[in-house]
This record gives C-alpha cells, sequence and structure tokens, in this order.
C-alpha cells in the first residue's frame, strides 16, 4: 500500500531537529504554558466572582418573595377592614 504524497511533507521527515529548533520550540510551548495557566486563574476568578454575584441575586430574590407576600398579607387585612 502506497500513501503517495505523504513523504513530501517535511514535518513527517525522520531527520533530527536542530537543537536550536529544539529550544526555539520549548520556550514556545514554555511561555504558551504560561499563558494558559494565567488564562485558567483568570477563568477561576471570575467563575468566583460569578458564583459571588449569584449568591447576592438568590439572596435579593428571597428578599423580595417575603416582602411580595408581606404586602399580599397587608393588602389582604386592609380589604378584610375595608369590608367589615
Amino acid at each position: 500500500m502506497s500513501f503517495s504524497g505523504f513523504d513530501d511533507i517535511p514535518q513527517w521527515d525522520a531527520s533530527a531537529p536542530s537543537t536550536e529548533d529544539v529550544v526555539t520550540t520549548a520556550i514556545k510551548k514554555e511561555k504558551l504554558i504560561k499563558e494558559i495557566t494565567a488564562a485558567q486563574e483568570d477563568l477561576r476568578a471570575m467563575l468566583a466572582k460569578a458564583q459571588s454575584v449569584q449568591a447576592d441575586v438568590d439572596k435579593l430574590a428571597s428578599g423580595n418573595e417575603t416582602l411580595q407576600m408581606y404586602i399580599d398579607n397587608l393588602t389582604m387585612q386592609m380589604a378584610k377592614r375595608r369590608g367589615q
């Protein structure tokens, strides 16, 4: 079986890369890893902030429900008093 055309691709060549290429590649990879790590830390910080904001929203929603029940009870009491 022959894979014509694939033997011409230079990345698949069996020759050893030069030392400079290895060092340059290692530096690029290290820089990329640092960037990814920094991005992950930023995402963790944003997630923590989003969770904090969500907790605040949940507290406010609960408070709104309590206030609405209070308003409804007052409205019913006032209606009962007017009906008497």
